[in-house]
């Protein structure tokens, strides 16, 4: 157990966050737990910063005595060159949600792909996973792939607005799963791929509330396809409603960004969340909060 006299101070690092809940979702566990908690957004637009300066306020970060950050879009990737040490999975993925700053160290974790993977579990347990198809390769795209195959999916096909990034992915994937079950192009390939696939999973920032909008054309969705979104605010997206309507299996993002959290919280803290109370936290956040 951590030493809770001292409290926490953690943050969040990306850009377009304002709308997030995951420093309330955090602070409501840490009420819960009688922990003294204060979670802070480090949003690059309203800093004026690009994404390149994640070093320096990573820095910046642990000169004011942070315990930890989580790092969102678009650092999940450029943080890496900036840690002392990272995770097995975090090494594996490239890519980093949670640093935790402890000892004099920044230490890069991944709880984005145990977050996916459990609320895919709950949410679309039983679901085909022969052929799925990913949309987006950035440092999310690479966590639920490895959550896709890990879960079992045969044949994972990543696409990206850049082709040369999916397939750089789907080349990493091969070397832990398999050189069969992986590939990677553009998204031109959408359609002639989409056809015979089991599923969809959209892990890009299309949909989001600075980001409205579909990520793909509607016409290619079909009754018998489960769509995934890791988009969670709003937590209805356009694809998640569309897809919905059309008769599909669906799954929001809400999930994932619960169980990453809880994971996240764990790291920071040292203390063991309670799932069950931090997706209720979630389920009154979404509606107390309204999305302009």
């Amino acid at each position: 157990m951590a030493d809770d006299a001292q409290g926490f101070l953690v943050g969040l690092v990306g850009s377009g966050i304002g709308p997030s809940l995951t420093p309330p979702l955090h602070e409501r566990e840490a009420d819960e737990l009688g922990l003294r908690y204060l979670y802070r957004r480090l949003d690059l637009d309203r800093l004026g910063r690009p994404a390149s300066a994640i070093g320096e306020i990573l820095a910046a970060a642990r000169l004011a005595g942070f315990d930890g950050l989580n790092v969102t879009h678009p650092c999940k990737q450029l943080v890496l060159p900036h840690l002392d040490e990272l995770s097995p999975d975090a090494a594996a993925l490239g890519a980093v949600n949670t640093v935790v700053l402890r000892d004099g160290r920044a230490v890069g974790h991944n709880t984005d792909w145990s977050g996916f993977a459990r609320a895919f579990d709950r949410g679309l347990s039983e679901a085909a996973l022969g052929g799925v198809v990913l949309l987006g390769a950035g440092g999310a795209g690479a966590a639920v792939a490895h959550a896709l195959l890990t879960l079992g999916t045969r044949r994972l096909t990543v696409l990206d607005v850049d082709g040369a990034r999916a397939g750089e992915l789907a080349r990493a994937l091969g070397e832990r799963f398999g050189t069969d079950r992986a590939e990677g192009g553009d998204l031109g390939r959408l359609p002639a791929v989409l056809g015979d696939a089991d599923g969809l999973v959209h892990a890009t920032p299309t949909g989001m509330a600075a980001h409205p909008g579909l990520p793909l054309d509607a016409g290619l969705l079909r009754p018998d396809l489960w769509v995934a979104d890791i988009v969670y605010r709003p937590l209805e997206t356009a694809l998640v409603r569309t897809a919905r309507d059309l008769g599909c299996r669906v799954l929001d993002g809400g999930g994932m960004a619960v169980f990453q959290a809880v994971d996240a919280f764990r790291l920071f803290t040292g203390v063991e969340p309670d799932a069950d109370r931090m997706l209720a936290h979630f389920t009154t956040l979404v509606s107390d909060v309204r999305v302009d």
